[in-house]
């Protein structure tokens, strides 16, 4: 009886920090659109909201870190359970740096407009790309929410779209300043906010990782598995 009360204890404690984890994850998603926003309108106020929020977000990974070391402490978790506190411990860092990156976006957005230094369509060099990223940071909360490891296959696949698309706006950007040193201001602010974006692609793709991680055991990091059409990775026969 001790063992089963001790079990369901560590599901409901694990459950509340999972959730607090999704409600992070809200957090940082939010950032990331207000501070696109920011970059497209030049919304002075809401960049300096954008920055203000990133102290909540950083609050609540140290709320997570303390939890998530409690848990283990109290609970010491079996290597199953082990696991999973493990991978949410590097997701919540992940996170709280989407954060950063979209204060990074912010503040940016804030400098350019304030200069008025708009002298290309700073916001269209990077509609796709963040709107790709938007999309994958979305899917990557939701397959952690549910443990999808599937969709976090398909997930890790779309990161080499995003990294492609970053690589053709720097060379577009390199050729505008070349062509019109007028454009090197505000095309130096939108490299940044173009690498914000793709970094924010890379901590996607690593929640994903740890999805897996979870689910199946294997740690694919720094690895290119190759993907089914249905996002599988095909097995490996061993010798």
């Amino acid at each position: 009886m001790m063992g089963e009360h001790s079990s369901k204890q560590y599901d409901h404690d694990l459950e509340a920090i999972r959730s607090k984890v999704l409600l992070m994850g809200g957090m940082v998603e939010t950032q990331f659109l207000d501070a696109m926003t920011c970059f497209r309108i030049g919304n002075i106020e809401r960049a300096e909201r954008v920055m203000r929020e990133d102290d909540a977000v950083n609050q609540l990974e140290v709320q997570l870190d303390d939890q998530c070391s409690h848990l283990i402490v109290r609970r010491q978790p079996a290597a199953n359970d082990l696991r999973t506190i493990m991978a949410t411990i590097k997701v919540i860092t992940d996170l709280e740096r989407i954060g950063d990156e979209a204060t990074k976006i912010a503040r940016t957005a804030k400098s350019l407009h304030s200069r008025g230094a708009v002298t290309v369509n700073h916001y269209e060099m990077v509609r796709t790309i963040a709107t790709a990223t938007s999309d994958m940071l979305h899917d990557a909360l939701d397959a952690f929410a549910r443990n999808d490891h599937n969709q976090a296959l398909q997930l890790i696949a779309q990161d080499a779209v995003i990294d492609h698309e970053f690589r053709s706006i720097m060379r577009n950007l390199i050729t505008f300043m070349m062509e019109d040193p007028r454009t090197i201001s505000a095309a130096l602010d939108t490299m940044w906010v173009a690498k914000a974006i793709e970094r924010i692609g890379d901590h996607a793709k690593n929640i994903a990782e740890y999805v897996i991680y979870v689910v199946e055991g294997r740690d694919i990091r720094h690895s290119k598995p190759a993907l089914t059409a249905t996002g599988a990775v095909p097995e490996t026969k061993e010798d």
